[in-house]
């Protein structure tokens, strides 16, 4: 609930305070929901079918594209029975399989592996040049077949690029046009042959992470997995806790927004909200997976927040534009 601790607080807070209350909580920003734990296998769930479904999910679970693979979730492969938890009838003949989520990720957690939160973010996919046509057409089945195997939620979506003089958006402007159309990452190929060499170079843009690297529509969309996972790579489980978060250095309305967006788009975060404001200071209750560090890490990582003088059970920073 947002509340207004200081009833002498100026016009302008109290009118921000009133617009978040509107705002916030938005638990949208941290990502999409995606259904990890459940897949499709042909015919009836026998044992070596029950084996290839789990290395599936083990992959789209952990973030990690080798995890079918890895000898340490090999013991975990070859009991895949034990983590069935329930099947139903799939619409083309199959059969629909759902996983045991909680043993599934004690089990994952117990291997010395860690699990990728379910809700992951909604990543926008821009080409540039934009395919047309059947070139579009494939574009868009490769990319969505390489992000529902590795556990993205994705769209192909038309972009621009520069402004109405033709100079190149930099990374925030893009951003925020991603954030308009509703994403919370966005990862560009560009290709000065239209990707008809299958070669592109990629760029992820995320308010906690950027990366570059080259390769086909796969290594796109898996290298975004790749780097968007490491964000979140523990070894351990992590308890969702409440936070206390001070930001400093808020002078207007669009710093307000500009924080808010970057606390719910955190790695891991449920849910954000006002709990006090006075001059230039904003204070937020931020539940969070994986409490003080990991909140910690991820807002030290967009660039946007100097970490202030200890205090306490509370976070402090100074907002960096």
């Amino acid at each position: 609930m947002c509340t207004i601790v200081n009833v002498h607080a100026l016009k302008f807070w109290t009118r921000l305070l009133r617009l978040a209350c509107l705002l916030l909580p938005i638990a949208a920003w941290a990502g999409r929901p995606v259904q990890v734990y459940e897949t499709d296998i042909k015919g009836p769930p026998s044992a070596a079918a029950l084996q290839d479904a789990l290395k599936r999910v083990l992959v789209r679970a952990t973030g990690r594209g080798e995890a079918a693979a890895d000898p340490a979730l090999s013991a975990i492969v070859a009991d895949a029975a034990h983590y069935m938890q329930t099947t139903r009838p799939a619409p083309d003949g199959g059969t629909h399989v759902v996983f045991d989520a909680a043993t599934l990720t004690s089990a994952i957690n117990a291997a010395g592996r860690s699990t990728w939160d379910n809700n992951r973010p909604f990543t926008l996919v821009v080409l540039s040049p934009p395919l047309t046509g059947s070139a579009a057409d494939g574009a868009r089945r490769e990319l969505d077949a390489a992000a529902e195997a590795r556990g993205l939620p994705i769209s192909l979506v038309p972009l621009p690029l520069v402004d109405a003089s033709g100079t190149e958006l930099g990374r925030n402007a893009l951003l925020a046009a991603a954030q308009q159309l509703g994403g919370d990452a966005l990862l560009i190929g560009r290709s000065d042959s239209g990707g008809s060499n299958n070669t592109w170079q990629w760029t992820l843009y995320t308010s906690f992470v950027s990366q570059n690297w080259s390769g086909g529509l796969t290594a796109g969309l898996n290298g975004a997995v790749d780097a968007l996972a490491r964000v979140q790579d523990v070894s351990e489980p992590q308890a969702e806790m409440v936070v206390q978060v001070q930001v400093d250095g808020v002078t207007a309305l669009a710093d307000y927004a500009q924080v808010g967006r970057l606390l719910q788009g955190a790695p891991g975060v449920r849910s954000v909200d006002v709990v006090e404001a006075s001059g230039t200071m904003v204070t937020f209750s931020v539940r969070v997976r994986g409490g003080s560090p990991a909140l910690d890490r991820a807002l030290a990582a967009s660039g946007h927040f100097a970490s202030g003088a200890p205090g306490g059970s509370r976070l402090q920073y100074t907002y960096r534009p």
